[in-house]
């Protein structure tokens, strides 16, 4: 049976920028992509960008990357140290989070994230720092740096306790998901009380913030964790479901919580602004140790599971609320908005365009570059619709070679303000310093999302980019992870 991969335009093997745009046009795709890069005071790139109080220096942000390294007490390890200093010596202005850090220790990911509490807030200062050190080292100054914290709980996705150990905190009973995670027909779904207490959660955490010296803090409402999951809660009753006015109380609570404890600080909300139903490996085309193409879930309609999803067609994505969101956002004072998709967890393809799956994950059911126009088609409508909003465009990894040059136009033609890094500053952090430069990129770093950084994760190692950075590569940890990945294939073919 043909791998459908083998069809996908190969990135890294095209030889120049106009080869790429050829295959762009192939797919249909009208991406904007600038056929030289600049540098310097003259590029779009390192033009700044400024909102409400915010200056940021140049266009380049770091997504939040939580690595799985933290301490089991909610404090950095050197892991994290190390993975920070490299966002500071990125060059990128815009340090967008750092990571996820949990407002609770029962709203940790896994029992290694970081939690922001008294306890922890010294140690989580100083990893601030560490950042702007890096940055001033890298740069020769800190102006116009801006740094966040982004703030979570993870909801159906909690392992407090043990990374093999799920310990879900749901807000309405999915399907599929609950299928997914074994979960019975009674399973208790989190109260309107549970949820309040959590609103005053994400207050102390963001006055803790303040205290450690960002600038803001993001209210996290992505890839399936708590936030992002109430904002499909339409069939949840109570304060906190049904009606868009409900589904969006919580966030409107913590943003006043926030500005009510935290008055310095400006607040962003990393938004997955579409989504579509989860997927899963297609059993048809599947092989031994291989997993198939991604096919959708098959769901009742209309499809009531959701946020920014077409519910008569799930397989296609539905603006309406978003853009109703994105205005109370900005009516809300809210100034800063990172735009994402979906969720790792049922439908990695949309969230995080890859030729290669993770260990849970399937092959992509579409070239990935198709996911990277959908993604930022996205924010070029909410970004010509709130032109007042600082907009961060994500899913650019994917494009290699050709990033700067998606980048610099997608900046110029007005289709994002800031241009997000993931995947990509994890192997290579310094290449938002190398463009502006004009030193050109260090193609052998360059991110040719292999997907160990989740592989690793998902099987409980830390996070990071085991096939080009050496702290990983030349570690113990690719070793452990080369055994997981080859019993995996063994048990596929057994």
């Amino acid at each position: 049976m043909s791998n459908p991969v083998a069809h996908y335009v190969k990135v890294g093997a095209l030889p120049d920028v106009a080869a790429f745009r050829a295959a762009l046009d192939r797919l249909g795709l009208n991406l904007p992509c600038d056929a030289q890069v600049e540098n310097g005071s003259t590029s779009p790139l390192g033009q700044p960008v400024s909102a409400g109080r915010l200056r940021i220096g140049n266009r380049f942000a770091i997504h939040p990357m939580e690595g799985w390294d933290g301490e089991p007490d909610g404090t950095p390890s050197e892991h994290t140290r190390r993975r920070w200093r490299r966002f500071g010596q990125s060059g990128a202005k815009l340090i967008w989070g750092g990571e996820a850090v949990a407002v609770c220790p029962s709203g940790r990911a896994n029992p290694n994230q970081m939690v922001l509490t008294e306890a922890t807030l010294g140690a989580i200062a100083a990893l601030r720092e560490t950042v702007l050190q890096a940055h001033r080292e890298a740069t020769g100054s800190t102006a116009g740096l801006i740094t966040g914290l982004q703030l979570t709980h993870s909801g159906r996705y909690c392992r407090p306790t043990r990374k093999d150990l799920p310990e879900p905190r749901i807000v309405f009973r999915h399907p599929i998901l609950d299928r997914r995670l074994g979960l019975s027909a009674d399973y208790p779904v989190l109260t309107d009380g549970e949820l309040r207490a959590l609103v005053e959660d994400y207050g102390r955490a963001a006055e803790l913030a303040a205290r450690a010296g960002f600038d803001f803090v993001d209210i996290k409402h992505c890839h399936g964790y708590l936030g992002h999951e109430l904002l499909g809660a339409h069939t949840r009753p109570g304060d906190y479901g049904g009606p868009f006015e409900n589904r969006t109380r919580f966030l409107r609570e913590v943003i006043q919580v926030v500005r009510s404890r935290a008055p310095s600080l400006e607040i962003g909300v990393r938004l997955s602004a579409f989504d579509l139903v989860p997927f899963r490996p297609d059993p048809e085309r599947s092989t031994p140790g291989q997993p198939g193409p991604g096919v959708p879930e098959t769901c009742p309609t209309p499809y009531l599971f959701g946020f920014g999803v077409n519910p008569q067609d799930p397989v296609q994505y539905d603006l309406t609320e978003t853009l109703q969101l994105c205005e109370l956002l900005q009516s809300w004072g809210v100034r800063l908005i990172n735009v994402t998709a979906g969720s790792p967890y049922y439908n990695p393809h949309i969230q995080r365009p890859a030729l290669y799956p993770p260990s849970d994950g399937y092959l992509p059911p579409e070239d990935p570059l198709v996911g990277v126009h959908r993604q930022m088609e996205v924010c070029r409508q909410l970004k010509a619709r709130f032109p007042g909003l600082i907009v961060v465009g994500t899913a650019y990894t994917y494009l290699q070679e050709f990033l700067p040059h998606v980048a610099q136009g997608a900046v110029r033609a007005g289709w994002t303000d800031c241009v997000g890094l993931g995947r990509m500053a994890l192997s290579y952090p310094e290449l938002p310093n190398d463009v502006l430069s004009g030193r050109g990129l260090q193609k052998k770093r360059l991110c040719r999302t292999f997907s160990d950084c989740t592989t690793g994760p998902r099987n409980g190692l830390i996070s990071g980019c085991y096939p080009l950075d050496p702290y990983y590569r030349d570690s113990p940890l690719r070793a452990q992870l080369a055994a997981i990945k080859q019993r995996m294939r063994g048990a596929g073919n057994a």
